[in-house]
């Protein structure tokens, strides 16, 4: 019995050669590597985690920003369509402060007049009326030529 005792007290001393070594591994070693195993399925988790978080703002900013210029889109477009489509034009200039001028006075004769970009051009277009019917725009623009100004046109607004 006593060998016995010996031999399976040897065999304990080789196999775990301190308390430290059985702290560190477990056991038989696996608690540990387990133990670290995890951690680092943890920290990937978390990175993973806050990557997604990053990308799901982005993409609510960037889901606003297309917003916002729908709207804008839509807002230009309503400003567009609230023109009416037959202008009787006074005069066109590249350069805004002439457009500008233009347009004050054709306002000190009593006229109700507004500035309006010519579509895919650099012009803009003083204008005294606008109509949306073709027949009222045309009978106007011919009084307009032989009482106030003879160079005035007809500007068709798409």
């Amino acid at each position: 019995m006593r060998r016995f005792i010996t031999i399976i007290f040897l065999l304990v001393l080789i196999l775990f050669p301190s308390c430290k070594n059985i702290r560190e591994r477990g056991l038989f070693g696996k608690k540990a590597r387990t133990l670290e195993m995890l951690r680092a399925e943890q920290q990937r988790v978390r990175v993973a985690d806050s990557l997604k978080r990053i990308e799901n703002r982005l993409k609510a900013m960037e889901e606003a920003r297309l917003d916002s210029l729908r709207m804008a889109a839509e807002a230009e477009k309503a400003a567009f369509e609230a023109i009416d489509k037959f202008n009787i034009v006074v005069g066109s200039f590249i350069t805004p402060e002439f457009a500008q001028a233009w347009s004050e006075e054709y306002r000190k004769q009593g006229y109700n007049t507004r500035i309006i970009r010519m579509t895919d051009s650099r012009f803009e277009l003083v204008v005294a009326e606008s109509y949306n019917q073709f027949s009222k725009a045309v009978e106007r623009l011919n009084i307009f030529q032989t009482t106030v100004d003879v160079d005035t046109w007809l500007y068709v607004h798409r």
